[in-house]
């Protein structure tokens, strides 16, 4: 069975899909053109997904239905920062922490058994995500219903869209998951994530993301940036084209020690976000000189179609022209040629000239509109068209001509008419033994 035959390209597309090769720099045009249909032919999409899929960030505008959350977790120059808890002191504290241990230890213990028991007859239900945004916008009401409205802004929408947003403006994405059974979860939350300063600091300087690892959305994060304990907070940025985890906060940390490790971060990784910024300004910048130039190209064309579709227009306007003029040259050859062949036929259906004794002769001398003077004898008997037929035959005597008497001046009836259909003869005219006749040019009238 034979492929369908693709579907040939509008002007518009035609253009759209090298403009497309031009900022991507794919070679295969199939792929071009496959990128652009699966986008609606919406270039600043399918550029953004481009660069996305070649930078391993997911996509906003056509993401795939299960794609993995792609961040770079194995750079060895992520900074990690862990706070410890305390360690008991004096005879009481280290008594209380000596008792409790193998209780803690049973616990720990006995609870791993029965979720490692548990997952064989129940998989976990976290493992399959099926609204992330409800999942986040979840986490975040149950939040403000234990601690309040004064908190950092969370960014509401899955953490891939908050990964494309921090790329795309080149901002600091913070990731914080919520371990709602962790004893230090709501001291972490109450005297440091919502205290003023910190509020304030991550709202002004990069974008807050946050979800509970009990929800499908928190967990699969949890899976893939692989936290240790919690309290846990990532600093994400777009490093080397990718976006890569640049810091690792976990434990216990107070408000004035995050905000001095958060700031550490920044400044080390200042360069990077500055290098990116300078790069993509110069890919803008030469993006902007490439949509000129093809707009330059476009407008050249465009003038150089004009100036063929005038020339052609002038050049079938001139051809229409010649023909014309052929077609009249030819109308009035044949014309002439048909005038002739009358003539000729008129001058042989002629009677004979009558002799000059004959007593029923006319003599008549025809004065032609060229000074030209004809002499011819009729009989009285015969009808004034004889005359008409004897003048048309000949070469002088213009097209369209009627014949005139001299006194009184009269126009001849020669040719028959709706009221005369038999034109009368040359005696029933008047017409005396010898007469002048004029014939008159009709064709100048």
């Amino acid at each position: 069975m034979a492929a369908p035959e693709e579907q040939e390209l509008s002007q518009a597309q035609t253009e759209k899909l090298l403009q497309f090769q031009d900022l991507t720099g794919l070679e295969s045009m199939d792929q071009c053109r496959r990128t652009l249909e699966q986008h609606n032919w919406n270039i600043e999409a399918a550029v953004q997904d481009r660069l996305n899929e070649q930078e391993g960030v997911p996509s906003v505008f056509n993401p795939p239905p299960s794609r993995p959350l792609q961040v770079n977790t194995a750079d060895h120059r992520v900074y990690s920062y862990i706070v410890s808890r305390p360690q008991p002191r004096g005879l009481i504290g280290w008594s209380y922490y000596m008792i409790m241990l193998p209780f803690r230890l049973t616990y720990y213990t006995l609870l791993d058994i029965f979720r490692f028991a548990l997952r064989w007859v129940r998989p976990d239900p976290r493992g399959r995500v099926t609204d992330p945004v409800g999942d986040v916008v979840s986490f975040i009401h149950s939040f403000e219903e234990k601690y309040g409205q004064s908190h950092p802004v969370f960014y509401q929408g899955t953490y891939s869209q908050a990964l494309n947003d921090a790329k795309r403006e080149l901002r600091y994405l913070l990731v914080y998951l919520h371990g709602e059974d962790h004893q230090d979860t709501d001291q972490f939350c109450r005297s440091t994530l919502c205290t003023e300063e910190v509020l304030t600091f991550l709202n002004t300087r990069m974008l807050f993301w946050a979800c509970s690892t009990s929800r499908p959305e928190g967990y699969r994060v949890s899976q893939a940036l692989r936290e240790n304990t919690y309290p846990f907070l990532a600093m994400i940025m777009l490093k080397d084209r990718k976006m890569t985890v640049v810091g690792r906060l976990e434990g216990l940390i107070q408000s004035e020690d995050l905000l001095n490790q958060l700031t550490f971060i920044m400044e080390a990784n200042q360069t990077y976000l500055m290098s990116e910024r300078m790069e993509r300004e110069e890919r803008n910048q030469t993006q902007v000189l490439r949509a000129q130039q093809d707009e330059a190209y476009l407008e050249s064309l465009r003038a150089d179609q004009e100036k063929d579709r005038r020339k052609k227009e002038e050049q079938e306007k001139v051809q229409a022209e010649e023909e014309k003029v052929r077609q009249t040259v030819l109308a009035e050859e044949r014309r002439r040629r048909t005038l002739e062949e009358e003539k000729e036929l008129k001058s042989e259906c002629l009677p004979p000239e009558p002799p000059a004794d004959d007593p029923d002769s006319v003599k008549i001398v025809f004065k032609l509109p060229n000074d030209t003077r004809v002499e011819r004898r009729f009989l009285f008997q015969q009808s004034l068209a004889v005359i008409y037929d004897f003048l048309f035959s000949l070469k002088e005597t213009p097209e369209k001509f009627q014949i005139v008497t001299n006194f009184p001046r009269r126009v001849l009836p020669c040719l028959p008419t709706e009221e005369q259909p038999n034109p009368p003869s040359l005696k029933e005219a008047g017409l005396s033994r010898s007469e002048v006749l004029f014939v008159q040019d009709l064709t100048e009238d």
